[in-house]
């Protein structure tokens, strides 16, 4: 069997994640390529990839958001048309898609059945918590962001047949964990100066900062800031007593999936994200909606509390890929 499977580029986890896939693809004795699409991630594979493209990435901002103008101007329309009608997803027997809008459309267009395995899929289930505030255009961005024929779905509670809780990286199940007197904070979409202006009311703990925008560390009272690594920030994560970070996927599932206590802070204008802190909210997480200071009492009380939210998090990942695999080949026959 020939198989593409498509990875969303934009943010860190969707490769994460992939790291763990793509090596049971390869045990199955699949002849597999890989596609990549996007420019935001911090996180490498250590896989040939076929197809490295461009994409359509959202540009995060510095003030809690996606940076719209940034994200328009990076958008080329006419090159993003030549890379969906140059992929050639017509001669693979199954795609696999994890929120990648290249190979999705190209399916599209081709008619080509594309089966998504991402956690967008899980999210836009009828099942999953959605926020209180209705956001039509963001539904629809969500919807029609990598358009998919079959669907399946990770995240942070199966809630259908077809969502799986989350596949956690083998790197996180194995490290060696303690808790020490540190935080680790990941907030992309803010400046450090926001951070910073936040967490320096806090002086009793230490916090571990992991910047997009810093090539080098830097210390500030309390707080040490860093450039983005992989292998630093699980080691953080790891032996925090807590993390703060955005309402994204993987890395608030990876933290509790450690018994981390955990505060997320969702992205503006961020459906995904909005409805992540609706689910982690519903679990117990706390959620701020912003690092203004007017959120600082809460974030104290975090701190200073010992908040702990209790999962099971299995490794099913064989069983997933299982799953997608055989019944993608029933597919064909009928």
């Amino acid at each position: 069997m020939k198989v593409l499977y498509a990875i969303q580029g934009t943010g860190n986890g969707h490769l994460s994640r992939a790291r763990d896939i793509i090596p049971i693809l390869q045990n199955r004795k699949i002849d597999l390529d890989i596609l990549v699409s996007g420019t935001q991630a911090d996180v490498g594979l250590p896989h040939p990839i076929k197809y490295n493209l461009k994409g359509w990435s959202f540009i995060f901002g510095k003030k809690g958001g996606v940076d719209m103008w940034r994200t328009y101007l990076k958008t080329n329309s006419a090159r993003l048309q030549k890379e969906i009608k140059a992929v050639p997803v017509e001669k693979y027997d199954l795609v696999i898609n994890d929120f990648e809008p290249v190979s999705a459309w190209a399916c599209k267009l081709k008619h080509i059945n594309c089966i998504s395995l991402s956690h967008q899929a899980a999210v836009i289930s009828p099942r999953a918590p959605k926020p209180k505030k209705n956001d039509l255009i963001g539904k629809t961005i969500l919807k029609n962001y990598a358009p998919t024929t079959i669907q399946y779905g990770l995240h942070f509670k199966e809630y259908d047949d077809k969502t799986y809780t989350p596949i956690i990286r083998q790197e996180i199940r194995t490290i060696t964990q303690s808790t020490r007197n540190h935080y680790t904070v990941y907030l992309p979409s803010y400046s450090d100066a926001k951070i910073l202006n936040m967490l320096l009311n806090i002086k009793n703990v230490d916090w571990h900062v992991f910047s997009k925008h810093t090539t080098t560390k830097y210390y500030w009272h309390n707080i040490a800031v860093r450039p983005i690594d992989n292998n630093a920030f699980i080691h953080s994560m790891a032996n925090s007593t807590g993390v703060l970070c955005g309402a994204g996927f993987e890395t608030p599932a990876e933290a509790l999936h450690m018994r981390k206590k955990l505060m997320v802070i969702p992205m503006k204008g961020q459906y995904e994200q909005q409805c992540n802190a609706a689910s982690l909210k519903e679990m117990g997480v706390p959620v701020i909606k912003s690092l203004k200071l007017k959120h600082l009492e809460k974030l104290r009380n975090w701190v200073d509390g010992d908040s702990k939210i209790e999962v099971n998090y299995p490794d099913i990942t064989e069983k997933i890929i299982g799953r997608v695999l055989e019944e993608a080949i029933v597919g064909t026959r009928i």
